[in-house]
């Protein structure tokens, strides 16, 4: 190999080491992970948990397109919901891929070619 093609190997594992976190291997199970998102509480948990099952009834039952009435809170925070899901959006491993990117880019001939 390339003394070029094992320098950006190695770039790469390096890379891959500090940006590769938004999953973490799950003790409990092989080939498994976990991911994280932060709250501040168990009611704020319970508060995501709730309107992520509002949300899902009204995408169920499109004809009446609302909450039904035996449910307490009727509203629907979705901001709350895109914020969670914002937690697990995956932005370190999208640098990752710019970097490599980076590191390599295409012809349209489809070589690979350095390009610093």
């Amino acid at each position: 190999m390339e003394t070029d093609e094992i320098r950006k190997l190695e770039r790469i594992g390096i890379l891959s080491e500090r940006l590769l976190n938004t999953l973490k291997p799950a003790e409990d199970r092989r080939g498994m992970y976990n991911a994280e998102i932060r709250i501040y509480d168990y009611y704020e948990l319970v508060s995501i948990i709730r309107n992520l099952m509002k949300l899902c009834i009204i995408a169920l039952d499109r004809d009446s397109a609302e909450v039904p009435p035996t449910i307490q809170n009727q509203n629907i925070d979705v901001g709350l919901i895109l914020g969670g899901a914002l937690q697990l959006f995956p932005i370190d491993e999208f640098e990752l891929i710019n970097e490599i990117s980076d590191l390599y880019h295409c012809q349209k001939d489809g070589t690979i070619v350095d390009s610093k």
